[in-house]
């Protein structure tokens, strides 16, 4: 897109689109880009003043034989078994262990999903789950300052010692994975409609300054909202950016990776995904186990499982985020080779996708985003939130 040329309003109205009832990684206000990409510059996070777990917790743990496993929608593989919807690799957890999981698509959103379970917290109960998905960018931050989390025992985790990519591994928001292991990863960058723009799409143009994440960019980033709302068609959640975007309605819009790789494999194969070349955000879904949690043991004994190469290779092919397990690529490409068909050319495609297996150059202009203080938190919120309500 040149510099020059005016923007046009349909091309516009699909901007402010992130998905927020999936996991609000956008952020509270859940903005456009210029505004979470702004956050996402460059800034490490901070693991809070937490308190040393209590001596001999863990020792003191024994398996119930039971996990209450609260997660998003959408988030584990699925297959139809006698016309009844199973989870394949919960069910192989169960046989190998003998833990029985209660799993729940219990989490819409961050913010909404800790208001239910605070109280419990606050009072030091037990809060209903054993294991729990929470993203980075501050719910997780939160957690970890509130003393809600329960430390991880890692003599207990020797799966994701061997097999954690570098990416997951002592995150800025959880320094020594002291409390998270990382469930999924995903970008958030540009998904378009190439019908509509009849052009290739590489830029957020020269919206944002990557430069810094200052309450100065905040503001800045507002005040260019408050000009650009009139033209905008509206603010969707994650459900409605796929059709708006399938159907035409929108000609581009911030996008989730493997939404659009879900997109793309669901019968909109035309819809296409970038990183734009000032960047990309990059989000971690992470396991995390409350404070006061019924069945501690089981919950670890999950976690580890799950950085097994070959289960994470199932998930992957479930899910279709980027997997914190490396040698998932290699256990697809193994099956793909073994495979014909129509199973094959889906494993290779699996394989082969950016969304899912992004490349060094993909990663290397990716942001994370920034965990904010308190005080910044309700800054932030104080000037976007009108923004989206009004």
């Amino acid at each position: 897109m040149t510099r020059n040329r005016p923007l046009d309003p349909a091309w516009l109205r699909g901007m402010t689109m992130p998905r927020i009832s999936r996991r609000d990684a956008l952020r509270g206000a859940s903005l456009l880009g210029a505004s979470a990409f702004l956050a996402a510059c460059g800034v490490e996070g901070t693991s809070g003043d937490d308190a040393p777990q209590e001596s001999g917790f863990w020792a003191s743990q024994t398996k119930a034989g039971q996990l209450d496993f609260a997660n998003w929608p959408l988030y584990m593989d699925t297959a139809k078994v006698g016309g009844k919807t199973v989870h394949p690799s919960l069910l192989a957890f169960t046989k190998e262990t003998g833990i029985k999981v209660n799993y729940k698509e219990a989490i819409e959103e961050n913010d909404t999903f800790l208001g239910k379970i605070n109280p419990s917290l606050q009072a030091g109960q037990d809060p209903g789950w054993d294991l729990i998905v929470i993203t980075d960018g501050g719910p997780i931050e939160k957690l970890i300052r509130q003393k809600f989390l329960t430390e991880l025992d890692h003599s207990k985790l020797p799966n994701f010692a061997k097999n954690a990519a570098p990416a997951v591994k002592n995150p800025a928001y959880d320094p020594g994975n002291k409390y998270t292991l990382a469930w999924q990863s995903g970008l958030v960058g540009l998904a378009y409609n190439p019908k509509l723009t009849k052009r290739e799409i590489t830029s957020y143009e020269d919206l944002f300054d990557p430069a810094k994440s200052t309450e100065e960019d905040w503001k800045r980033a507002a005040e260019w909202m408050k000009k650009l709302k009139p033209q905008l068609r509206e603010f969707v959640d994650n459900s409605g950016m796929a059709d708006v975007l399938s159907s035409g309605n929108a000609w581009i819009s911030q996008a989730y990776s493997g939404d659009i790789y879900q997109l793309n494999i669901g019968g909109s194969p035309d819809i296409k995904f970038v990183i734009p070349k000032e960047g990309a955000t990059y989000w971690t879904d992470n396991m995390a186990i409350p404070k006061n949690a019924k069945h501690p043991l089981d919950a670890i004994t999950y976690m580890d499982y799950v950085y097994r190469p070959e289960v994470a290779a199932e998930l992957v092919e479930g899910i279709a985020y980027i997997t914190p397990v490396s040698a998932a690529k290699e256990q697809l490409q193994a099956k793909a080779a073994k495979a014909s068909g129509e199973e094959r050319q889906t494993v290779e495609d699996l394989v082969q996708s950016p969304l899912i297996f992004p490349s060094q150059a993909d990663t290397a202009n990716l942001k994370r985003y920034r965990a904010l203080t308190v005080e910044e938190e309700q800054v932030w919120n104080g000037i976007f939130q009108p923004l989206v309500q009004s």
